[in-house]
């Protein structure tokens, strides 16, 4: 991931910031985003514009290195990170509002849906459809496998769910009524046996793909669901909603059944419109159209950290692997990155880091306990000092990185 260079501009803390930020798109699609924060700010921004609608979804590929987009504006936009430019542009890949573009990690393809009822798969390589298909109503979101293999994707009237082959185009599963109302996601469990939809009608639905069977179905929200995430040992799934709060499901143990899902709430004005764990999930970021960003401790239930700065809706929220670095996009038009591995020097953060004192952790490789500071880093860190010291390559090795300059 880029760090900020000596004498860059920041944003005020990323706290409360008044001025305005909405500068106007730019005209070129090659021109490089600039740090836009003011001076002594923890929290530093790099914005990224060319679209010129709404931004529905953002994603980091590639280890980081490239940024995926997908706008109202009907085109699809990959990004160079270190440099904030537009290296490529689809700008017709929908006919009406690309609703999401979703790309597998290494790079090779990546998927995409409109209101225009088409889903395409592309070869990232040569932008060249692989394949595409029309479904009978507006095509909501969809979602490329880990693996590369399957595509899955979610629709409006017919409120179903179709699962593709994501080679040939060939249709394995399709469901119309899988839910009682549109469906706002769908995503694949990292295994990638399970795909699990939300919906308009208030539910998170876990489709299995070996039984072909909805297993499970999770309700609790007083309001329409409109994301969902897992975190990479597949045992916490989150749901965020149009109540303003996100709902923290043990599904591994299936704990939820008797004593229901943790519940975050009271940091979000409005609507919450997106929701990202950090792998172990001990953080969870959030987005909503009070235009605020969250950064959430999950196990304590509380706000660490609240970013502002978008104009409009935020509508997608993600971490970076080294979870140094927030993606978020909006209404606004822009794709926004914020650097927040200085974010525990805020003064609040470090209010909070008092207030919290120690905790202890289970260390994930030798499972001895040890004790750390809460908020100690904006990085999940489950190893134990020792265990760290044996893999030097980790980026959270070291709780003192900070960026240079």
């Amino acid at each position: 991931m880029p760090k900020p260079s000596p004498g860059e501009e920041i944003d005020p803390l990323a706290l409360a910031i008044t001025r305005d930020m909405n500068l106007q798109t730019s005209k070129s699609n090659n021109e490089v985003a600039k740090w836009e924060h003011e001076d002594l700010a923890k929290v530093r921004i790099k914005v990224l514009r060319s679209h010129t609608d709404a931004v529905n979804k953002c994603q980091f590929f590639a280890g980081d290195r490239h940024i995926l987009s997908a706008s109202a504006d009907c085109s699809i936009k990959v990004w160079d990170t270190q440099k904030g430019s537009v290296l490529h542009s689809l700008n017709d890949a929908h006919t009406i509002n690309a609703a999401e573009a979703h790309c597998v990690q290494d790079g090779s393809r990546f998927a995409s849906c409109g209101w225009d009822k088409n889903v395409h798969v592309w070869d990232m390589e040569t932008k060249k459809k692989l394949w595409s298909a029309t479904r009978s109503s507006i095509v909501t979101c969809c979602k490329i496998s880990s693996d590369g293999r399957l595509v899955c994707v979610g629709s409006d009237l017919d409120h179903g769910l179709t699962v593709f082959d994501a080679s040939s185009g060939e249709i394995l599963h399709d469901f119309k009524d899988h839910h009682k109302s549109s469906l706002t996601s769908c995503v694949f469990s990292p295994d990638n046996t399970r795909i699990v939809t939300t919906s308009m009608d208030r539910t998170a639905k876990f489709f299995d793909l070996r039984s072909s069977k909805c297993t499970i179905t999770l309700e609790g929200h007083t309001n329409v669901i409109s994301a969902c995430s897992f975190t990479q040992d597949d045992r916490k799934f989150a749901t965020s909603s149009w109540d303003k709060t996100i709902k923290i499901w043990d599904i591994s143990t299936g704990m939820y059944r008797s004593k229901g899902a943790q519940t975050l709430k009271g940091s979000h004005d409005g609507s919450v419109s997106c929701c990202d764990f950090t792998p172990e999930g001990l953080m969870l970021v959030s987005g909503g159209y009070d235009l605020s960003i969250v950064v959430w401790d999950v196990e304590n239930k509380m706000q660490k950290l609240k970013l502002q700065g978008h104009a409009g809706w935020v509508t997608d929220v993600h971490f970076s692997l080294d979870q140094k670095w927030l993606l978020s996009c909006s209404k606004d038009k822009t794709v926004r990155m914020w650097n927040i591995e200085e974010s525990d020097k805020i003064p609040i953060v470090m209010e909070n880091k008092k207030a919290q004192g120690l905790k202890i952790i289970k260390c994930s490789k030798c499972e001895k306990p040890f004790s750390m500071s809460q908020l100690d880093s904006f990085r999940d860190v489950t190893l134990c000092v020792f265990c760290r010291l044996q893999s030097p390559e980790k980026s959270w090795l070291s709780f003192s990185d900070s960026p240079e300059g």
